[in-house]
């Protein structure tokens, strides 16, 4: 007797075996695309890291409390103080040497005509100064005497390098408007932001 014939055996059917074709065609694809792109996204990448952050120090304008507070504290200098409050020197070396550290400050005290109007550029508007001359005087009796100093001027190398800048100016008989422009000069290309602080009134010479 015959044996019975073999099952026949089961395999793909064209449709399916036509779809596993076009699934693995378009992964590869894909692979390839996204191959291709990768170059270009990360060329994008280092491209907007490599820009600059800023293009200079942007400019807020004072307002009217402002103009009217700068005008009040320029309005006390020049200011010769008999007995100036202790430098507020940390337990740590200051980023400049303290000789220049004290000379800033005592500027900020004796010149609030000055520093009034020159801007700061270290963020530090942000903690409410209008000027450079916040960065080291906190407060003043209605005389002009320096009752307290602010610490941030201690420890701030930018802060003390304007105040450096315009006394050095100041002592070679520069103008106030000269002062300011030339601080604006050496400072606004390099940082991101300047307090609010209000130009010098017009012909004013820091004398």
């Amino acid at each position: 007797m015959a044996p019975p014939p073999a099952a026949p055996k089961k395999g793909l059917s064209p449709l399916l075996l036509g779809a596993i074709v076009v699934a693995v065609l378009g992964v590869g694809v894909f692979a390839f695309w996204r191959g291709n792109d990768a170059p270009a996204t990360a060329a994008s990448a280092s491209a907007a890291s490599a820009a600059p952050a800023s293009q200079g120090a942007v400019k807020t304008p004072p307002t009217p409390e402002i103009e009217a507070s700068t005008a009040v504290v320029a309005s006390m200098g020049p200011h010769k103080q008999a007995n100036l409050p202790p430098i507020p020197f940390r337990g740590y070396t200051p980023p400049r040497p303290p000789e220049v550290v004290a000379a800033a400050f005592q500027f900020a005290a004796e010149h609030p005509e000055v520093l009034s109007y020159v801007p700061c550029f270290c963020g530090c508007q942000q903690s409410g100064h209008k000027g450079n001359h916040d960065c080291f005087v906190r407060s003043r009796a209605e005389n002009g005497d320096v009752i307290e100093w602010d610490e941030h001027g201690v420890e701030c190398a930018v802060c003390i390098d304007v105040a450096t800048r315009s006394r050095q100016m100041l002592a070679s008989g520069a103008s106030l408007s000269d002062i300011r422009a030339a601080v604006e000069k050496e400072f606004v290309p390099n940082f991101p932001s300047m307090t609010p602080t209000p130009v010098p009134p017009t012909a004013e010479h820091a004398h």
